[in-house]
């Protein structure tokens, strides 16, 4: 009798089993990824099941989209006005202000001359958390000195006509890289204390070998005061030979920093080389692998690094990757109420793989669980994505005739 009841109990828990199996293989069936490309590193294996092609999801809420304009020469950042217009930095080094009818400013007087070359310029502008009082603007562009590129963070005061930014200075500055014409990073976004995170990519392989050592910017996260000293609280900053300003190492090329509205977790979107973009929950002192380990492989097809390593002791892993590439840059978490499908949902423009990525996020776990791609058919490197102080979210476009988009119910 007793084998016969174990018997009964094994059939009944295999039987509960294959059913749960195909229920999961039908759901797969019925929602599967948006990727239907192969992969690149089909060798490489997730660490989790949500880490890549999660089921896809389709907004069912109806939702507008309108070109404010297309008469901006590469668009990289934006950010708001108090009265709700925008102010755009342009890659090839110039800034605009943008009315909301769509109409396009001159360029603003005052701005360094930067050094448009390979993957480097002028890249994303903020202002100051005290804008309203202090006028204050923040931008990061590449500059030349003795004949090699390096990163610059800089601020100035926006007139009250508009027409130039004075008392222009170079806050924090990298040391040029001899060779690095690529790779820059670049992304700023302010802290609910004013503090001010900067991203900096490796510089391909000009500054590759720098990424992991603490006595380099490159290939960094870092978190300074306004004045560009290193903030307080930073977790390299007692460390020998360490930069003070250091607060999260191992990255390739990050494009992309969002605070997530529920946690006030730091998030961040990074370039892979052939695979492996990367989307990451950024914790101060971590590091994030590059180049020791990553889920692509080099542009030759061969492993990164020579080892084509996916996971090591004490590396951080992304909490999302693509393969193949899809190249994914600015970012921003919705917290609006337009469209209350999509709130607490994390948006990243993507510029191969132009389209704009919807990701939705189980806070319990804080892991991707689906994925939409809107603006498909617009047929756009998308740059840059934000929400609008009016609850719409607003998208810039890579291009010479870059578009403005506003995304609204």
């Amino acid at each position: 009798m007793a084998t016969k009841g174990f018997k009964d109990f094994f059939c009944a828990v295999l039987v509960g089993f294959l059913l749960m199996v195909n229920h999961t293989l039908s759901l797969s069936q019925s929602n599967p990824s948006v990727e239907n490309r192969s992969n690149e590193a089909p060798q490489q294996i997730p660490a989790f099941p949500e880490q890549t092609r999660v089921p896809s999801v389709q907004t069912q809420s109806n939702y507008s989209v309108e070109v404010i304009t297309d008469e901006l020469e590469y668009p990289w950042g934006l950010d708001f006005l108090p009265d709700g217009r925008m102010i755009v930095s342009q890659k090839p080094g110039n800034i605009r202000i943008v009315n909301v009818d769509g109409k396009v400013s001159d360029p603003i007087d005052g701005v360094p001359s930067v050094r448009y070359q390979g993957s480097g310029g002028m890249f994303d502008i903020k202002l100051a958390p005290d804008f309203n009082t202090s006028r204050r603007v923040f931008w990061t562009y590449v500059t030349t000195v003795d004949g090699d590129a390096m990163n610059c963070v800089t601020s100035g005061i926006l007139s009250q006509d508009e027409s130039s930014l004075d008392k222009v200075n170079v806050i924090y500055q990298i040391g040029p890289t001899q060779g690095g014409r690529f790779h820059f990073g670049s992304r700023m976004i302010f802290d609910e204390e004013g503090r001010l995170y900067v991203t900096f990519g490796d510089r391909f392989r000009a500054g590759r070998g720098e990424v992991q050592q603490l006595n380099s910017a490159l290939g960094k996260v870092i978190r300074i005061n306004q004045d560009g000293s290193a903030a307080e609280g930073n977790p390299f900053a007692e460390r020998e030979n360490a930069l003070p300003e250091i607060w999260s190492i191992g990255h390739r090329n990050p494009q992309g920093l969002a605070f997530d509205p529920v946690t006030n977790v730091l998030w961040l979107s990074d370039h892979g080389p052939r695979a492996g973009d990367e989307i990451n929950v950024i914790r101060g002192g971590a590091n994030y692998g590059w180049p020791e380990i990553s889920y692509g492989t080099e542009y030759n097809g061969g492993p990164v690094n020579g080892t084509g390593l996916t996971q090591k002791e004490n590396m951080e892993q992304p909490v999302y990757y693509y393969d193949p590439v899809v190249a994914p840059s600015g970012m921003t978490f919705y917290s609006g109420d337009l469209i209350p499908e999509w709130k607490n949902n994390l948006f990243v423009a993507m510029l191969s793989g132009m389209h704009i990525a919807r990701l939705v996020i189980d806070n319990s776990t804080g892991r991707v669980i689906n994925e939409e791609q809107i603006l498909t058919e617009e047929g756009q490197r998308f740059r840059y994505i934000v929400q609008g102080p009016d609850e719409a979210l607003y998208a810039l476009t890579d291009h010479a005739t870059g578009r403005l988009y506003r995304i609204s119910n």
